[in-house]
């Protein structure tokens, strides 16, 4: 099923849900990675080195379980939408307010606190969609609202390459306050999910432990799956900048700087639809398991390609993988979790694996200080966390095609 037959199938306030929920991950994702852009240049302002600074990217994946826990039962209790437009305009006001840090103590308290706000995002929008659309769209859409999140990543790279220069990093946090704007189109176009239509009057009253009774097991493997997950994510794109600039000398605003993160997230876009929608007929597990452990031959490119040809293959392909396992992340969060804890349970693994792996640019930047290197530390960081991923895939359950709302 393509793209365009599967939008097709979606009724139009089907359509609106799931462009709603792909331009708020987009743009989420947008807001983070523009700090990781600037690390240098932060570095280079408040006179630390570039590890403190890295403490930010910890703090920012730190905070949001908080803000998963938070926003995600505030969904379940009052409903996606309202919730979602709130945490919207939260982690702007955020992301504005960082512009205007006078230390670092104060731009990193600042990035713990837009990681809460960040962290209620995913989970909600994710159930949103999947709970709005029916049981066949999900792999398609899945991967197609995942691949937000490369979207989110190509946007800050773009703003970085033709702004840098004029704005500075300051500036470019004060372009991050667009995703606010978001909330006007979610207050027109989306309607609330009939699958929390359905159940709230009942779950709606249920404290968080009765909601989870039976679950915690389930609860304990998410969080650890997502871990893993992250580490594979985060691992191949956090640092990635710093490579071109340290590794590679590449400056921060060169277009070849650019024309790699293009390609790494054009690669994150094709993988993560192809495999989502891939899923629909081989299984979720099966999809995630051959897409982790294809990107292990593809890191000799990645990170050792000699050219800006190779390099650029390396970081396409790269991405297709990693971004193919997590393109079927969405649906098959939300098709595991029962229907009282579907607007907290997902979000709330999936920040907490952000928590477990808040630490993998500090780690990595601190392996590479010690004289490994960014390019081995990256290669055998996302060489070790596919084998992993792949197990800890295959050890666990599916739904494909749970019934939400019943």
């Amino acid at each position: 099923m393509s793209v365009l037959s599967a939008l097709r199938e979606l009724n139009h306030e089907q359509r609106h849900t799931v462009l709603a929920s792909f331009l708020g991950w987009t743009l989420d994702a947008f807001d983070y990675f523009l700090y990781t852009f600037v690390i240098v240049g932060i570095a280079n302002e408040f006179h630390v080195d570039r590890t403190e600074v890295t403490i930010g990217v910890f703090l920012t994946l730190a905070a949001r379980p908080v803000g998963a826990l938070l926003f995600g039962r505030l969904a379940d209790r009052f409903g996606r939408r309202p919730v979602l437009m709130v945490d919207v305009v939260l982690f702007s006001v955020f992301e504005l307010l960082t512009a205007f840090s006078t230390s670092i103590t104060m731009l990193l308290a600042l990035r713990f606190l837009f990681g809460v706000a960040m962290g209620g995002e995913w989970g909600i929008g994710a159930s949103l969609a999947m709970e709005s659309i029916p049981p066949k769209s999900r792999g398609l859409v899945s991967g197609l609202l995942q691949s937000g999140y490369p979207c989110g990543f190509f946007l800050g790279a773009l703003v970085n390459w033709l702004l840098i220069d004029a704005i500075g990093w300051r500036g470019l946090f004060i372009v991050g306050t667009v995703p606010a704007l978001l909330v006007l189109y979610i207050r027109r176009k989306v309607p609330e999910s009939p699958a929390w239509q359905a159940t709230h009057a009942t779950h709606g009253k249920k404290r968080l432990s009765e909601a989870m009774r039976g679950h915690w097991k389930l609860a304990i493997y998410l969080m650890c799956l997502m871990a893993a997950f992250n580490m594979f994510s985060h691992g191949s794109q956090d640092m990635y900048h710093t490579f071109e600039e340290v590794n590679l000398h590449l400056p921060t605003g060169s277009g070849a700087a650019f024309v790699l993160v293009a390609l790494l997230n054009l690669g994150a876009l094709v993988g993560g639809i192809f495999f989502g929608a891939w899923s629909e007929k081989i299984g979720r597990r099966r999809a995630m398991i051959i897409a982790a452990l294809l990107a292990i031959p593809v890191i000799p490119l990645w990170t050792y390609g000699g050219s800006l040809l190779l390099l650029g293959i390396g970081a396409f392909l790269i991405q297709v993988m990693v971004q193919g396992a997590w393109g079927v992340v969405p649906t098959h969060l939300n098709e595991l979790s029962p229907d009282a804890v579907r607007g907290t349970l997902p979000g709330f693994a999936y920040q907490m694996g952000n928590l477990l792996a808040a630490g993998t640019a500090w780690a990595q930047s601190r392996l590479a200080e010690q004289g490994a290197g960014l390019p081995l530390v990256m290669s055998a960081w996302i060489a070790a966390v596919a084998v992993l991923l792949a197990v800890l895939v295959w050890l666990g359950p599916e739904a494909r095609g749970a019934r939400f709302g019943s």
